[in-house]
């Protein structure tokens, strides 16, 4: 008996890919705009979203590297986007919240933002959307 490999059409990683890369083409041209890599947004969503938080939690809930998290963070305070204080407990540890000027560029993207999110959710439905994200949300939370 032979065995073979599902076709590419019904491979989960590749159609991950091709679905990242849809979603992701129209965000990476509304932060092409604004000088900003889809990483670094990404780590200015979560720092904002969380305050104050130390860069191992960030590399973690932005799906990043901690050595590439090191250089994003450095990049985006010279953009004077995020601080960087040392943990008031140990001072061996960083945190790391966002600035004025960080805040301004999520403000100024947002309607954008939700207009890309809207077209998604409009194209796929409201329920088809939301149940994507309970998938992929599902998936994130098994080991495999």
């Amino acid at each position: 008996m032979t065995k073979t490999l599902p076709t590419t059409n019904r491979s989960l990683p590749i159609a991950l890919l091709r679905a990242r890369e849809r979603v992701m083409g129209p965000v990476r041209a509304l932060l092409s705009d604004v000088d900003l890599t889809e990483q670094q947004w990404r780590v200015l969503r979560v720092v904002q979203e969380s305050g104050a938080i130390d860069p191992t939690q960030i590399a973690e809930q932005a799906c990043l590297l901690l050595p590439s998290l090191t250089r994003i963070l450095q990049k985006l305070e010279d953009k004077n986007m995020i601080s960087r204080t040392q943990d008031e407990r140990d001072r061996r540890k960083q945190v790391i919240t966002i600035t004025p000027a960080g805040e301004a560029i999520i403000a100024n993207n947002l309607e954008a933002s939700l207009a890309l999110v809207a077209e998604t959710r409009a194209k796929m439905g409201d329920d088809r959307y939301e149940a994507l994200l309970d998938l992929l949300n599902e998936l994130d939370g098994i080991e495999l």
